[in-house]
């Protein structure tokens, strides 16, 4: 048994996509966030910039008490995941893939589109998962040009929002494509505005969270580390910017749900 925290970074809000489901199958765990807040977005940036921005990040993590790391980021994932367990060997690193997997297994018209940045998308990562399960698929890739920052800004739920999600979305209805995997941890908070842009059309959003919630318990328990039954959990949030955007990562996770559990004393500098 550990009582330890679980550290999931992300270069901002996206993680909490995956923080939230975490919680959801692991109510008894403590959660440590990072979001980097002063370098977001990654997806334009170089792979040795985005490592240097992950390392920092772990370290940052790991000083705080985690017994887990989770790059709750598809960027980060593909630049930096390797190079992180092979400094870190000794702690349990889970990275996000797009779910690429489930997407090709499920397809009937034979066609999936991906929607991540422009770094994944073009990662040896990525590449590889698609060459290995879309043999007999076609795999459309699309940059969510400007999601990433509308979910900073708080602005999913925008008219701005809505016609950047229908420039990506419309060109796709003509194409057969029947899956639409979101391969960036903040496009979950568009998740609604996708839908109501696919309307009735039989095309299903897929999502790689619960995958990861199911992987970190896997370790958990591969390792004897879940925290103790009946434990009150601790969720304490950190950032590289200032408090200000360190209360609103807290927001957006907990609402009005803010407790005594919550540490509100972890910007980092």
């Amino acid at each position: 048994m550990n009582n330890a925290p679980i550290g999931v970074y992300d270069s901002g809000f996206g993680g909490l996509s995956v923080w939230r489901e975490i919680r959801r199958r692991l109510p008894e765990e403590s959660l440590l966030y990072l979001g980097d807040g002063k370098n977001c977005p990654y997806g334009g940036r170089g792979r040795e910039q985005i490592t240097r921005f992950a390392e920092e990040a772990v370290e940052r993590l790991l000083a705080a008490g985690a017994k887990l790391i989770v790059v709750g980021c598809n960027t980060a994932t593909t630049a930096a995941v390797e190079h992180l367990r092979a400094r870190w060997s000794d702690i349990p690193i889970v990275g996000l893939e797009p779910a690429v997997k489930p997407a090709c297994l499920t397809t009937k018209t034979r066609r999936i589109a991906v929607l991540a940045t422009a770094h994944s998308l073009a990662s040896d990562m990525f590449l590889r998962t698609a060459a290995r399960y879309a043999q007999d698929v076609e795999v459309v890739k699309v940059v969510g040009e400007g999601f990433v920052e509308l979910v900073e800004e708080g602005r999913e739920h925008s008219p701005e929002a809505e016609a950047a999600v229908r420039r990506v979305v419309e060109p796709l209805f003509d194409m057969q494509v029947d899956k639409i995997v979101l391969g960036c941890t903040h496009y979950p908070f568009l998740a609604p505005v996708l839908r109501r842009v696919i309307g009735d059309r039989e095309i299903d959003i897929i999502d790689s969270g619960e995958a990861v919630a199911r992987r970190v318990e896997w370790f958990l328990d591969r390792y004897d580390m879940r925290a103790e039954r009946g434990s009150m959990p601790k969720y304490e949030f950190m950032t590289f910017a200032d408090e200000q955007y360190r209360a609103r990562l807290q927001a957006k996770a907990l609402g009005a749900e803010l407790s005594p559990m919550v540490d509100n004393n972890t910007e980092l500098k």
